[in-house]
């Protein structure tokens, strides 16, 4: 997958996404990088560790947010992406669904655009991916970060994310998008039970189908605080559990806080996976 210049390789070692909330309420480490400063010292941190992607976010998308203003969300991930576009040498990522945010982004030094609407939330999105030349993450999400995890339900878990996902795959390869650009992601913790969050980990390999790279984002949620009865901060060890059974079960990328224990639980689980 060639993104504005940059390669990612899947089928050789799983890529491990570094998580960057430059936000003040994030549910794990809102606050911690709103500084520009140090937001680009975690990510050069989490480089350093392992991590071969950065997801910068300006925008929690936490059960119960509410959306910010574009130009608010501008001022926190702009000036950090051109910032980190001379400090690392790995793949960019925005976590947006603003088109007018994905643009700057890009134009400012990423290369990816993860949307956790899969090109829903913006009209104009796909046509600015298409266009950059940017590859695009599309999440399964089932409602809107304020209202998701309300009444969560499907009639069949795995066969209605997958139909969805298609749908949206669809769509941006008709609307321009490089097929070879394209991820999907089940959307773990988005408008979902425990219940749904354990099956979609358990048949994992039903999303193979779709011939994407998948994308999983386990990190620290709530569903692993449920199983574990542990508060976020303790849920490290749930975390590396879900990884490593992700990427036994067929995941290309994960996404994660914790990039250091990540990324050795997923070098063994390649060596052993091989």
């Amino acid at each position: 997958m060639n993104c504005r210049g940059q390669t990612l390789t899947f089928g050789e070692s799983t890529h491990v996404m570094g998580i960057l909330n430059v936000t003040p309420d994030s549910f794990s480490d809102g606050g911690h990088y709103l500084a520009a400063a140090r937001a680009v010292a975690r990510a050069q941190a989490m480089v350093a560790e392992g991590a071969t992607l950065i997801d910068i976010g300006g925008e929690s998308s936490r059960p119960g947010a509410v959306p910010v203003p574009t130009v608010e969300e501008l001022a926190r991930v702009v000036p950090v992406i051109r910032a980190l576009a001379d400090a690392v040498d790995v793949p960019l990522s925005v976590d947006t669904y603003k088109a007018r945010v994905a643009r700057d982004a890009l134009e400012a030094g990423a290369h990816l655009v993860n949307d956790i609407t899969a090109l829903n939330g913006d009209s104009e999105m796909a046509n600015v991916v298409a266009e950059m030349g940017a590859g695009v993450v599309l999440m399964h999400i089932q409602g809107t970060p304020r209202t998701m995890q309300q009444a969560p339900h499907y009639d069949d878990v795995i066969g209605d994310i997958r139909l969805w996902l298609q749908e949206r795959v669809q769509f941006a390869e008709a609307n321009g998008i490089a097929p070879e650009r394209i991820i999907i992601d089940p959307g773990i913790g988005f408008g979902k039970t425990t219940a749904h969050n354990l099956e979609i980990l358990k048949r994992l390999e039903a999303f193979r189908e779709l011939n994407k790279p998948v994308l999983i984002g386990t990190s620290r949620k709530s569903f692993i605080g449920n199983v574990l009865a542990l508060p976020v901060e303790e849920r490290v060890e749930g975390t590396v559990a879900t990884v490593c059974w992700a990427i036994a079960h067929g995941a290309d990328i994960v996404r994660v806080h914790d990039v250091k224990a990540v990324v050795r639980a997923a070098r063994m689980t390649d060596a052993l996976s091989q």
